[in-house]
């Protein structure tokens, strides 16, 4: 059972347990005694439990009222600072920003933003969360996030977006495989290779980019689809040396400077896009997620994160 219980009823009794003494604890509130000794009993009828003994002599705390004493500051505290950072939010001024992001993300891309971010908005609080971009969507349309990162987005209504980082699909193999010594890669010459990628569900508008592509160089592709955590999975498979991913240059470059015995090559023909887009809720625009998509729009033209050779 709720039980409704404002802040005022919280600094009439506050007042009374303090004074021990209605008269005198109504002259500290500006209001009559009769009005304060009306409204500590409707308190106590709200909590079922006498608060206090009264007498004509003097006034007592009840157990009651002694745990209440101990108690009523810490929520009057608590309700302060939740309409003051309610206040410095609606102004931009301090927030926390829940942010999912793609995990391939990780790789050129979020610890730059992370890092203007901090630059520009130092009184925010990023809660960065690592999120496959099927799901980035609808955790954004029903209030679970703020600001999504996520791969080809599919659309959804309530949810705005724009494209953050164009990028051509890299191969990424092992520095041991045939294809390591080719300067760039034409698609065709993956047909007789297995294609790692991850699950068609956690990304299906890029996962089918990469189908479709194959079907115009000439052949169906060969796919395995590697399970969480793709990342960690994608490279452990690699390394064997039988296999290639695909997977955005900004990520396949990272990887193939991490020491793990891997290459990365530009494919052509065709070039693959990889589209990381920047998504927020239209349900709720704060100054706050203003504020991030503005720093995010400056770190992209920093970046020349839009000006990729993908057209």
């Amino acid at each position: 059972m709720s039980i409704d219980i404002g802040p005022r009823l919280l600094r009439y009794f506050l007042a009374v347990a303090e004074e021990l003494h209605f008269g005198r604890a109504a002259m500290r509130l500006y209001v009559s005694q009769p009005s304060l000794s009306q409204q500590i009993r409707k308190l106590e009828e709200t909590l079922g439990t006498p608060l206090f003994v009264r007498s004509s002599r003097r006034v007592q705390l009840t157990a009651a009222g002694r745990t209440l004493l101990q108690e009523a500051p810490k929520a009057l505290t608590a309700l302060e600072q939740a309409v003051q950072l309610t206040r410095l939010s609606g102004s931009g001024i301090a927030t926390t920003i829940r942010l999912g992001y793609t995990p391939i993300a990780n790789f050129g891309t979020i610890t730059v933003l992370l890092d203007a971010l901090q630059e520009a908005h130092p009184d925010f609080t990023i809660d960065a969360r690592e999120i496959f971009s099927a799901e980035i969507p609808e955790r954004l349309r029903v209030g679970d996030l703020d600001i999504g990162l996520a791969l080809s987005p599919q659309h959804l209504d309530g949810v705005a977006g724009e494209l953050l980082r164009r990028e051509a699909v890299s191969a990424l193999l092992s520095t041991r495989h045939r294809l390591a010594a080719a300067p760039k890669i034409p698609l065709a010459d993956l047909h007789d290779e297995t294609l790692l990628l991850f699950p068609r569900p956690l990304a299906p508008a890029y996962y089918d980019r990469i189908v479709a592509a194959c079907h115009e160089a000439g052949f169906t592709p060969e796919i395995c689809a590697f399970e969480d955590p793709p990342v960690n999975a994608m490279l452990a498979r690699l390394s064997g040396g039988r296999e290639v991913g695909l997977a955005p240059a900004s990520f396949a470059e990272h990887a193939a400077n991490a020491g793990t015995a891997l290459t990365v090559r530009d494919v052509i023909d065709p070039q693959i896009p990889a589209e990381l887009s920047i998504l927020w809720s239209t349900n709720d625009p704060s100054t706050a997620v203003t504020g991030v998509l503005d720093t995010a729009r400056r770190c992209a033209e920093r970046h020349h994160w839009l000006r990729g050779p993908i057209g």
